[in-house]
């Protein structure tokens, strides 16, 4: 995201005509991606990784090519894609990360981040299974057409603490 940040600090700088201004932003957002491209990658698990060094898989690497930071078709994406996939998707549901936080554990699905996974596939060329996917999850909304920012990856029910007062939403 320090990248995102930097990139488009330098697409508006050309936008008001601060040449100075977006060539140093650039130089600093193309140290960025290079450093991610060189300790980023886990050669083992053929994926770019939460931490570099680490083994975890986060979902959000599932942005990287939205943003325009890395192509659809570069192979290390299509593998990371991949890999997510294999490691994150439960029951057609994603974990953002499987991870101990500061919460624990996850045990519910991430909803956006099935999502990103939809739009992935979709990029990657995959668009028979993002549309597998994005059919059924399209049918976890609830009653006026929102999500849960957490759905049960059993029962596809939506997650939350509503106060009582809104308990006959849920």
């Amino acid at each position: 995201m320090c990248w995102v940040a930097l990139d488009r600090a330098a697409q508006i700088a050309a936008h008001l005509g601060r040449s100075a201004y977006e060539a140093r932003i650039r130089a600093h957002a193309d140290t960025i991606r290079e450093d991610v491209f060189a300790n980023g990658w886990n050669e083992e698990l053929q994926s770019f990784t939460q931490t570099y060094g680490g083994g975890e898989l986060d979902a959000s690497l599932l942005l990287m090519e939205q943003y325009g930071f890395i192509a659809a078709d570069d192979e290390r994406y299509v593998k990371t894609v991949n890999r997510i996939e294999a490691e994150l998707l439960r029951n057609d549901l994603m974990y953002r990360y499987k991870n101990r936080d500061d919460f624990g554990l996850p045990d519910s699905a991430f909803t956006i981040c099935t999502f990103w996974l939809v739009r992935a596939l979709y990029v990657t060329g995959r668009r028979e299974r993002a549309t597998e996917i994005f059919d059924k999850l399209v049918t976890c909304n609830n009653h006026v057409g929102l999500f849960s920012e957490d759905l049960d990856f059993v029962t596809k029910r939506q997650l939350g603490n509503f106060p009582q007062a809104y308990s006959h939403l849920a």
